[in-house]
């Protein structure tokens, strides 16, 4: 930059010199938030457009179905016009109705709705266009969002170099009060990343350099005898992942000391006499708060902070850290940090009534379970995955709700999660897909709780926390240092809340007695129609079924048929609610084994005392 300088003219250099403007921090992050707060209201817009178009969408059906009916009234108009010709022919009248223009009112109705559904359907279809464009500009709106945040990210970016010169001061201060010798080679510092987690990360820092100095090189001597070089050599190489920083720290020095680990471990109980352990398992122990293999205590390593803190700084930033080492060869420490910690890719779940979020990068593999599966999977509360075993957890007593009972669903979602070289499968109760979000601060309170990696504002305004759910293992005392060891949170029961199904072609009588049922404790799957209802079917075991008759692809009384010739479902207790009452249909449903038959519109408390006498009945049967 120097050289440029001097190569510009005096004018030259004073507008580039003019060009550059301070701005404090604070100031760059305040519109950072902006932005984020941005993103919050274009995603609320987005959530209101999806539901626009569902309700435009399931207008396109009823349409669609409203023009079938009226289209056999016509056709019934048009049968008694022809009724009224033969009578006119048989009473010999000089002209017939259609001569004389004779309309009935009837069909002069049907005329004028038919004209109406072709009035709806053209403005239903203009609104879906333009909310087809919306869409575009939405997403044309989004992407300026989100050059605009990277802008103000690139802002609030600083070079690993700023912090180069303070590394070489620790290795040469602490080097000369030990008498050894060190040299700290740097590659890759030109990486950039955010402000706050280069600041946060100094101290761990200086504590891996101080520590390598300290327990991992030898002395001269030592060194001599090992046939190593006098000067021992320090390593950090900086390089950019994806949406990450990776940190390489390695050592040269004489390693672990797994021995006196293992020692150490058995003496604070992290371990059994009995239990094996690998040397990578044993090196996660320099980890454990208060476990250290120092012959004698040294004001200069410690500083008031020791390897459980230097993971939990890294951890609060959402990152993690790996370590390795070979006896006499060195320890080698991976670092894995976010290049910011403003916006972070998060996987959102569902646990009971809550939302949480998970960060993206822990997720290894997401499964999905079926009911015996993962009866099969809490028996032997672990699984086994690459090598790897995974201590299988259900969110809600992760987070202390140890009553919680897990949802009985035709598929529960299992996540593989790790975190540095810490692996833990978490049952959610359902998947709800990837967002990009705006992390907040959780403040002081909620910051001292491990687990808790920060918060984030959904687009309805709703607060969710980001959570580590390994940490949260941790807290528990559920990750084992051996092969398995028992979990903590394993569900006594599940949740069968009686699953009902609706099957309707009507969105309105859907939604109604939907919101009915789930007021009333039930769970409720829905259908527009019997192949709709079918289909649903391969998915899910309902223990009542609410059935109309007048649908399309297929009715009511078809469904019911097809259901009572399926052994799986001949037995499924039919309630059919429909506005046909004649005794004709009744006794139709009757003979195909409907077992309930109500006019609409229903009674609430009588519906409920069916279902209600159905499920007791399923359960005695069960």
């Amino acid at each position: 930059r120097r050289a440029d300088r001097r190569a510009l003219e005096p004018g030259a250099e004073r507008a580039v010199v003019g060009a550059m403007l301070r701005v404090r921090s604070d100031v760059v992050d305040r519109l950072v938030n902006e932005a984020g707060e941005i993103n919050v209201a274009r995603s609320r817009m987005e959530a209101e457009i999806g539901v626009l178009k569902e309700s435009l969408l399931e207008l396109t059906a009823s349409v669609m179905r409203l023009r079938h009916q009226l289209r056999e009234v016509e056709i019934q108009a048009e049968s008694q016009m022809q009724a009224r010709v033969t009578l006119a022919k048989d009473s010999a009248e000089q002209f017939d109705p259609l001569e004389f223009d004779r309309f009935t009112r009837l069909q002069e109705l049907t005329r004028f709705m038919i004209e109406s559904v072709h009035d709806v359907q053209t403005v239903q279809q203009t609104m879906l266009k333009n909310l087809e464009e919306a869409g575009v500009v939405m997403l044309a709106q989004g992407r300026l969002n989100r050059e605009l945040q990277q802008g103000l990210m690139n802002v609030r970016m600083v070079s690993f170099n700023s912090i180069t010169d303070r590394l070489y001061r620790i290795v040469r201060q602490t080097g000369k009060e030990l008498n050894k010798r060190a040299n700290l080679e740097l590659q890759g510092t030109n990486v950039e990343l955010d402000r706050s987690v280069l600041e946060k990360m100094i101290a761990p820092f200086e504590h891996l350099l101080r520590n390598s100095i300290v327990h991992g090189l030898e002395n001269d001597q030592q060194r001599a005898q090992s046939g190593k070089l006098p000067i021992g050599e320090i390593r950090l190489s900086v390089h950019q992942e994806s949406n990450e920083v990776v940190f390489e720290f390695s050592d040269d020095g004489a390693g672990l000391n797994f021995a006196k680990l293992r020692e150490k471990a058995i003496a604070n109980g992290s371990l059994q006499p009995d239990e094996e352990a690998s040397d990578d398992q044993l090196a996660q122990l320099i980890f454990t708060p208060g476990l250290s293999t120092a012959a004698e205590i040294s004001e200069i390593a410690g500083r008031g902070i020791g390897m459980d803190v230097v993971r939990s700084e890294i951890a609060g930033l959402g990152g993690r850290i790996d370590v390795s080492s070979k006896r006499g060869e060195g320890t080698r420490f991976i670092i894995h940090l976010p290049l910011t910690l403003a916006v972070t890719q998060v996987l959102m779940i569902r646990s009971g009534d809550q939302i949480y979020a998970i960060p993206s990068t822990m997720v290894e593999q997401v499964r999905q379970e079926k009911p015996e599966e993962m009866d099969a999977l809490y028996r032997e509360r672990h699984i086994e995955w690459q090598g790897n075993t995974y201590m299988l957890h259900y969110l809600p007593h992760l987070l202390g709700d140890t009553e919680a009972a897990r949802e009985n669903q035709p598929r529960s979602p299992v996540l593989l999660l790790s975190s540095g070289a810490q692996h833990i499968a978490l049952n959610v109760d359902e998947l709800l897909g990837n967002q990009e979000v705006m992390v907040k601060n959780i403040g002081p309170q909620l910051a001292r709780l491990s687990g808790i990696a920060g918060a984030t504002v959904l687009g309805d305004g709703k607060v969710v926390l980001i959570l580590n759910p390994v940490q949260l293992a941790q807290r528990i005392g559920g990750i084992g240092i051996g092969k398995v060891k028992k979990a903590t949170t394993v569900p006594r029961t599940l949740n069968t809340e009686p699953l009902i199904m609706v099957v309707d072609d009507s969105l309105t009588v859907r939604k109604i007695t939907s919101r009915m049922l789930i007021r009333a404790g039930y769970q409720v799957v829905t259908a527009t129609d019997g192949v709709d209802a079918l289909e649903k079917l391969e998915e899910c075991n309902p223990d009542v079924m609410l059935l109309d008759i007048e649908m399309p692809r297929m009715d009511g009384f078809a469904l019911a048929r097809e259901l009572r010739r399926d052994p799986k479902t001949q037995d499924l207790p039919i309630i059919m609610i429909t506005s046909r009452t004649a005794d004709k249909h009744r006794d139709y449903a009757m003979q195909l084994g409907v077992n309930t038959y109500l006019g609409k519109p229903y009674q609430e408390d009588e519906l409920l005392q069916n279902i209600a006498d159905f499920v007791a009945v399923h359960k005695l049967d069960a």
